[in-house]
């Protein structure tokens, strides 16, 4: 290996240490936990070699936000995989995403909630976002119904699926109502 192959490998090391971190310390206590100077203790580099990966906490965020994109898209796809037709499909879509969500706020935050930098919707959208996008469309394609915009059906149920998300987190919506709530949102707008 050469001197530039390992400067590389350790680069791409010191990034996913930081993101790791970065996602670790927001998932205990808070994306306002997370700065610079908090990381780069952790880590044990300094601010300038964090500096030298992202210019800031934005980018951390944004960085954070494109690997939960792709651990939901993966979860997404696992759940739908396993299910028996549409309506298992769709069913199994909805209950995975919300799970994430639970599971994983600080990381949902970053992805829907907070300021990464990132593109959404539009051509300069990065790939990881496109794909757990695909991922939710792959499953609510097939359940638009006649006459009915694939991608404008997936928007409007994922919007439903985040607006659950959230409001469930917030303690607005009691959790143990939320099996029924999944049901009554396949049920309604999914034409299966």
């Amino acid at each position: 290996m050469s001197v530039q192959e390992r400067k590389q490998r350790e680069r791409v090391e010191r990034e996913r240490l930081i993101v790791a971190t970065a996602r670790e310390l927001a998932e205990q206590q808070g994306w306002d936990a997370v700065t610079t100077r908090r990381l780069a203790e952790r880590i044990e580099y300094s601010q300038p070699v964090l500096y030298s990966h992202f210019r800031g906490k934005r980018e951390i965020i944004g960085a954070v936000a494109l690997e939960g994109a792709a651990e939901m898209a993966a979860a997404l796809r696992a759940a739908t995989r396993a299910a028996d037709g549409p309506r298992a499909r769709v069913t199994a879509l909805a209950r995975a995403y919300l799970d994430f969500a639970i599971r994983n706020p600080a990381v949902y935050d970053a992805m829907f909630q907070l300021d990464g930098g990132l593109a959404f919707a539009n051509e300069d959208t990065p790939q990881p976002l496109k794909d757990a996008f695909a991922a939710l469309l792959e499953s609510l394609g097939e359940v638009a119904g006649d006459g009915v915009h694939p991608g404008l059906f997936t928007e409007v149920f994922w919007a439903a699926l985040h607006g659950l998300a959230t409001l469930t987190r917030a303690g607005r919506l009691p959790p143990e109502d939320a099996e029924p709530r999944v049901e009554l949102l396949v049920d309604r707008l999914a034409v299966v």
